[in-house]
Formats: C-alpha cells, structure tokens, sequence
C-alpha cells in the first residue's frame, strides 16, 4: 500500500493516464476519419450533385496532435512540479539553518520519500544543535579550567629573584594566555549566530576611527556609504580584526569606504611590509603566521583574519588582499547588499 502512495507511482500514473488519453484522441479520430470512401456515384448524378462545401483548415490529425501534445506539456507541469518540490523544501530549509541554526524545523508531510527526507533532515539539525551545544560547554570549561593554573603560575612568578628570567617567562605566559582568548574567541565566532538587521557601517567604522585615534593610532577614514542589513557584532569583529592587523604591523592605516546598489566595499590600506602573492590566502588559515611577524613584538596569534574572513562570509561577503601600489597590504571587505 505505501508503494502506490509513493513519488514514482504517482509520476507513473500522471504519465500513463497522458498517454492513455493521447492515444484514445487518436483511436476516436481515426475510427471516425478512418472510414473508407463511398463508392463513386454514377457520372449524371455527379453532374447534377453540387461541389461540397471547403473543408476546415485545421484537419482531424492537427487537433488530435495539438490535444496530444497539450496533455504531455501539461503531465510534464505537474510531474515536474511534483518532483521538485520537496527538493525545493529542502534546499530552502539548507539555506535557513545556515544561517541560524535554531531556525523550525521542515515539515514531515507529503510523499513517503518526502517526509523520509524532513525526517532526516531534522535529526541532522538537532544533531548539530546537540554538539555545537556540546561545544559550547566544553569552552566554557576550558575557559575556566585553563584560566586557574595560569592564574597560579602568574603568581609564582613574582617569587622568582631572576628578574630577567622572571620577565622571560611572564612573556611566555602572556602569549599563552593571548593564545587562549584569541582561541575561544574564534570558536565563539564560529558558533554565534545573529539575525541581519539594519547597520549603520559608516557610523560603526568612523566611531572605531575615533576611539582608535584617542588611543594614539595613526588611523583615518574617508567615503561614505549606506547603511545595509548585515549581522552587527560580527561585522564589528570582522572590521576590528582588519583594523588591528594593519596597526599591528603597519603603525598607521586608511579605511577607505565605496558603496554601490549591490555591493559595499571596504579598504583597508597600510603602507606597511605587506605579504607575498603566494602567502595572502595561507594568511587565513588557523594560527597560520608568515615568518616576518613571528616575534614578540608584532607578531600575533595568527586568527585575526581567520575570524573576520569567516564573519564576512558568514553574511554572504569575502575578504581578499592585495597589494598597496607603493608596497603595503590592501584588505578589501565587500558585503553584499541583502
């Protein structure tokens, strides 16, 4: 019984029924037309018998073709339409849940195999609900768990009398420390999800110029642009890694902003060192460092574009760089008008 309830009995019914009545058009038609002729009448009667009327333009065989072809047109509709639409559920509810992951779940209704799908589909969201809060338990308590015993080692460093060991290895134990917050704030990254709403970009990146500025960073802004639908705080995150990487190893940057009916670009622009040509994509990977930052001084964790690439992409835009004319690093951030 579920196998003639099914999506392939259906589309086999739809068909056969087509064609069925396609090809009774055609038996009707030839039985009626099919006939053979009278016999020819005498020569005086078909003298005196008037000339028969014209006869239509469109003959039996046009329309009993025309029918045919409008029913399999019209079968093909509706079998295509059937088939495509719990595809089409599916490819819609994709699309929510990547972009938040706590969106409702799809319907288990229609055809067996459709509602077999939701079903499945809807236990793989749950799952990935169930580890990524799994996840976020288990930072909470590294987060806690490493915290205490760097807290101690911190301590008993001042008991050290070696002052320039002493210093060494609190520069050892700031990195480490560095290292974790830039860690879980990457995996805090990747599992927030918030919902687009209107943004004030201009404002946002000017306000960030300002408070820059007061902190003595050589940093300017120039452009302007509309406000778009974007996701606030990793867009914040997104611009501030940016913003940081280039006063890192630059001392000074311009943000440059340029809007247009579909896209808003941002610049980034540093006269600084800059990064080979074969070197500004492995730049986005996890802890990837290119060996002039690798020092204490200006080097970094090696997350800051790793975080603000995945936040611009997570908003259907892309971060690329390239090369300042003059020598520097261009940072360009487009964002897609949604």
């Amino acid at each position: 019984m579920r196998r003639v309830d099914s999506l392939f009995a259906r589309l086999f019914g739809v068909f056969l029924v087509a064609i069925l009545l396609a090809h009774a058009l055609a038996f009707a038609w030839f039985s009626h037309y099919g006939r053979p002729p009278p016999p020819p009448a005498p020569l005086q009667a078909e003298l005196m018998r008037p000339p028969p009327p014209p006869g239509p333009v469109l003959r039996g065989p046009l329309i009993v073709l025309g029918f045919q072809l409008l029913t399999l047109i019209v079968a093909a509709w509706y079998g295509a339409r059937l088939l495509s639409r719990p595809i089409q559920q599916l490819s819609e509810a994709a699309e929510r849940i990547s972009d938040n992951l706590d969106s409702p779940p799809l319907a288990e209704s229609g055809l067996p195999e459709a509602r077999q799908a939701a079903q499945a589909f809807n236990l793989m969201q749950r799952r990935i609900r169930e580890q990524v809060q799994q996840r976020a338990r288990m930072l909470a308590a590294v987060s806690h768990d490493l915290r205490t015993p760097l807290a101690r080692l911190k301590l008993r460093l001042e008991q050290i009398p070696n002052t320039q060991l002493r210093t060494r290895m609190d520069q050892d134990l700031q990195e480490m420390i560095g290292m974790l917050d830039a860690t879980l704030r990457y995996l805090h990254e990747q599992r927030s999800s918030e919902t687009p709403q209107w943004l004030d970009l201009q404002a946002l990146i000017e306000s960030m110029v300002e408070d820059a500025q007061d902190h003595g960073a050589d940093v300017r802004c120039q452009g302007h642009c509309a406000p778009l639908r974007a996701q606030p705080l990793a867009l914040r995150s997104c611009v501030s890694n940016l913003l940081e990487n280039a006063l890192r190893y630059a001392g000074h940057a311009c943000i440059e902003l340029n809007d247009s009916p579909e896209v808003v670009e941002m610049r980034v622009v540093d006269r600084g060192p800059g990064i080979a040509a074969g070197q500004r994509e492995a730049v986005f990977e996890a802890f990837f460092r290119v060996e002039g930052s690798r020092n204490r001084n200006s080097g970094g964790v090696g997350l800051g574009l790793t975080i603000a690439r995945e936040a611009a992409r997570h908003q259907g835009g892309d971060i690329l760089l390239e090369e300042t004319p003059g020598g520097g690093l261009t940072a360009i951030l487009r964002l897609p008008r949604l």
